[in-house]
């Protein structure tokens, strides 16, 4: 039987069998009804970078990026990316999303649309820094005997609520522009001082507290200028008779506010009192006369 009488079916097998692999593939797709796969758009390039406010130089140091997904149908933020790169280049599919940025206490959103294009984006914060010092008279007073508490305005009430605790002296501290109300402690006791100062963007304040306080050290005693007596409790009061400080110790040191003093110490179930004044920059030893 010559090519001519084959049957139909084993025609079409011939001619299926001689088309190219590419050209089978889309004839079996089209014989079954099988819809080619949709290609997905490829994921974009976003270059981010973030600057101060009157300030042309980008930020190098100190950032935190988040991007979530803008999906208003989402019960909450879904979070796709996060970085502390300063000028991050991430890659994300087409869509909406919200850029986070912080540096400090500082931040700042934007919501960004990616296309088919690379993007740049730089956000500029409205922020500056803050750097704090103390000193005592003319000497610069250890950064490690120094903490700064930062607070906010609530009302009339420049110290309403604490936004930063325990900063300690010479660390930059990132701030929003805005007024502040700086506490510091010098010490662990009660020399503290406080100023209002204003940050601005773009600026560095470098602010120096200045203290009058001085550093005791109270010791119980036979007579003046004998051995401090062991296992003595010490009760530091106020004229008023409010508690500043308890200490146990034969010599116990702190660092008090310039004013006047009432030390009570106990030992041996008796009890003996000293009345003391502190001078500003003036170290002394407090001796209470066992009598």
């Amino acid at each position: 039987m010559n090519r001519l009488c084959l049957p139909l079916i084993g025609r079409a097998l011939l001619a299926a069998t001689l088309l190219s692999p590419s050209a089978a593939l889309a004839q079996r797709m089209l014989n079954q009804q099988i819809a080619p796969p949709v290609s997905q758009p490829a994921a974009v390039a976003v270059m981010l970078s973030a600057g101060l406010e009157g300030d042309p130089v980008p930020l190098r140091k100190g950032l935190v990026w988040r991007v979530y997904a803008d999906d208003a149908a989402a019960e909450k933020a879904v979070l796709v990316r996060k970085t502390d790169d300063a000028a991050p280049v991430i890659t994300l599919d087409p869509g909406a999303y919200i850029v986070h940025v912080t540096w400090g206490l500082a931040s700042a959103t934007r919501r960004v649309v990616v296309g088919q294009t690379p993007i740049n984006e730089k956000i500029m914060l409205s922020a500056g820094g803050l750097r704090l010092g103390a000193s005592l008279g003319d000497m610069r007073i250890p950064k490690d005997r120094l903490t700064f508490s930062i607070y906010v305005a609530v009302g009339n009430d420049p110290q309403g609520r604490v936004i930063v605790e325990n900063v300690r002296g010479e660390d930059m501290i990132r701030l929003p522009e805005g007024q502040y109300r700086i506490v510091s402690n010098y010490g662990d006791t009660n020399a503290t001082t406080s100023a209002d100062i204003r940050v601005e963007s773009g600026k560095v304040v470098d602010a120096l507290m200045r203290h009058r306080a001085a550093t005791v050290t109270l010791k119980l005693v036979a007579n003046p200028g004998a051995e401090a007596l062991a296992n003595t409790t010490f009760s530091l009061v106020t004229p008023g008779g409010d508690i500043i400080r308890e200490a146990i110790g034969a010599f116990p040191s702190m660092t008090l506010a310039e004013g006047d003093y009432v030390v009570i110490a106990r030992n041996g179930g008796r009890v003996f009192t000293q009345e003391f004044k502190v001078k500003s920059g003036v170290d002394r030893d407090v001796e209470v006369l066992a009598r």
